[in-house]
């Protein structure tokens, strides 16, 4: 594990590398947590830990990475995405789950919460990430 440490190049973000285990989770939703009230943005609280639980979830059920990292960046002043970074080249599905099935709801709920959300396929695996719209200032 490193510590959580902002990004000096780029947007600004945060970054922190994750054993790909399920107690991950809880802290990266801290990470996310964090940089979304350091940035005035903590409306956003709630959507984001959301996001980021699902989404390492995913790569801890779907993967054999054994780590994985959650980046938290400010790509604009409107916007925050949070990414998870695995070694897998394997992309994302969105699954159809009938009403019956326990599980394969993430996806969509990454969806229901986010102003939009993609995957960057990369040599050496990939980025899910999952934008979120900072509200204009009152």
């Amino acid at each position: 594990m490193t510590a959580a440490r902002p990004s000096a190049i780029d947007a600004p973000g945060y970054t922190e590398t994750f054993v790909c285990e399920p107690e991950s989770a809880r802290r990266a939703r801290l990470l996310v947590s964090a940089a979304l009230h350091t940035w005035g943005t903590g409306e956003l609280t709630e959507a984001g830990v959301q996001i980021v639980a699902e989404l390492i979830n995913n790569t801890i059920e779907h993967t054999r990475c054994r780590t994985v990292r959650v980046l938290v960046t400010r790509p604009t002043k409107r916007s925050v995405r949070i990414g998870v970074v695995d070694t897998c080249r394997d992309v994302p599905e969105v699954d159809r789950p009938d009403q019956n099935s326990e599980g394969g709801r993430g996806l969509l709920l990454v969806d229901a919460l986010s102003s939009r959300w993609g995957y960057d396929r990369h040599r050496w695996g990939k980025v899910v990430w999952a934008e979120l719209e900072v509200p204009a200032p009152r």
